[in-house]
């Protein structure tokens, strides 16, 4: 049973930075796609970047520039590094991978951004 946890959001002032972090229960990250997506208010959820199992890397168009997702040399860790955040980048943001087409999600976690 693969567990993915969160940690790392939190209450940040615009411009500011924080570093999500999503640990599994096993080395799984090194050669399975990772994604984050987010989930602001009213709204629908996104994706917000995506780890391929390769190393590449793709990022919504509104992150661009400014975020980073990596995982650790153990492949058991991905990160999502954000900076220069926005007040629009409010949600609750979750990891989620993929492991023989079955989905597994994160508990998710908030991050709030005021000007």
């Amino acid at each position: 049973q693969v567990q993915l946890m969160q940690s790392g959001g939190g209450l940040v002032q615009a411009g500011g930075s924080l570093r999500l972090s999503c640990a599994a229960s096993g080395s799984i990250f090194s050669h399975n796609v990772v994604q984050w997506y987010r989930q602001a208010p009213g709204n629908q959820r996104e994706l917000a970047a995506v780890l391929y199992s390769d190393g590449d890397a793709w990022y919504a168009e509104s992150l661009k520039g400014r975020t980073t997702i990596s995982t650790d040399n153990a492949g058991n860790t991905v990160y999502l590094q954000m900076n220069s955040l926005k007040p629009e980048d409010t949600a609750v943001y979750y990891c989620k991978t993929d492991i023989n087409e079955r989905d597994y999600w994160g508990q998710g976690t908030q991050v709030t951004v005021f000007p």
